[in-house]
């Protein structure tokens, strides 16, 4: 095998190590998200609020694109991704209300 093969096949698995880590941190940061959105759940359902909150929901997605152009982050990929995380949040809240 060649130096270049190598050396190559050295920064494809370091690449894939930090892509494994950063899908680690994904799903942890994710999972605390979540844990966070079911107390709001629960705490609009105990005081009979809207399970959604469109007003925030436009703030958020705003926010998360300005954020993602900071980032050099795709922002129509940052907006799907958090309409798909709201729309889920919402359809727990809506579970909880029943």
């Amino acid at each position: 095998m060649s130096d270049a093969i190598t050396r190559a096949a050295e920064i494809l698995r370091e690449h894939r190590e930090s892509i494994d880590r950063l899908d680690a941190i994904l799903v942890y940061t994710l999972a605390e998200r979540f844990k966070h959105t079911q107390a709001v759940g629960r705490l609009k359902a105990e005081h009979e609020l809207p399970p959604s909150d469109p007003a925030r929901e436009a703030r958020q997605i705003e926010r998360l694109e300005r954020l993602s152009q900071e980032a050099d982050l795709d922002p129509d990929f940052a907006k799907k991704f958090l309409n798909f995380i709201i729309s889920e949040v919402i359809r727990h809240h809506e579970k909880l209300q029943k």
